[in-house]
């Protein structure tokens, strides 16, 4: 992927981003919770603060960790303005600080790996659930209070984790068809 490509998708991502934030939030505040399989229910914006920890990673690939920081910035700012304010304070809160914890674990993994490989998606797998587990409790907290983590913890991370399930799907379909990577050494 040619540098004016990699900053164009990782604009796209950015602004798929700032709009997943705000509709989690959004949906969070109209429809509080949901049920999302298995007998657990989750905060109705679950699956798409999933897909948010996801897309998190690929804007860092493509801008960098300070575009990601500026980006769940504008999206808070964004939530602020259109949904419950308590909503958007924990969300902002939960995002900052699983960031890091995203960071911290996706980075070094992702330094290793070429985008689609299994690398690539153990990187995205394992700083989606640090970062979903991060996330949740903390937004769970702050927003709802402490009593509220337990009953919809294991809720929230099914929740999140078939987002991020989606995403690596999407990544490896991507990198096969579009970017044209070989599959076990055969070219398309």
């Amino acid at each position: 992927m040619n540098t004016t490509s990699k900053r164009v998708t990782g604009w796209i991502l950015v602004a798929v981003f700032i709009a997943s934030v705000v509709l989690a939030n959004i949906l969070t505040t109209q429809y509080g919770f949901v049920p999302v399989g298995f007998g657990l229910t989750a905060t109705a914006g679950t699956y798409v603060a999933g897909l948010t920890l996801a897309l998190r990673d690929g804007i860092q690939d493509t801008l960098g960790k300070w575009v990601v920081i500026a980006a769940i910035l504008a999206g808070a700012a964004l939530s602020f303005l259109m949904s419950a304010p308590f909503i958007a304070l924990a969300s902002v809160v939960a995002f900052m600080v699983s960031e890091i914890a995203d960071y911290a674990v996706y980075t070094p993994i992702r330094q290793r790996a070429r985008f689609g490989d299994r690398k690539w998606a153990l990187a995205v797998g394992a700083s989606t659930v640090v970062g979903a587990v991060v996330d949740t409790v903390l937004f769970l907290g702050i927003a709802f209070g402490p009593a509220a983590i337990l009953p919809a913890l294991p809720g929230q991370l099914v929740g999140k984790l078939w987002a991020a399930v989606a995403f690596v799907l999407l990544g490896w379909v991507v990198s096969r068809a579009v970017l044209r990577k070989p599959v076990h050494g055969v070219n398309p």
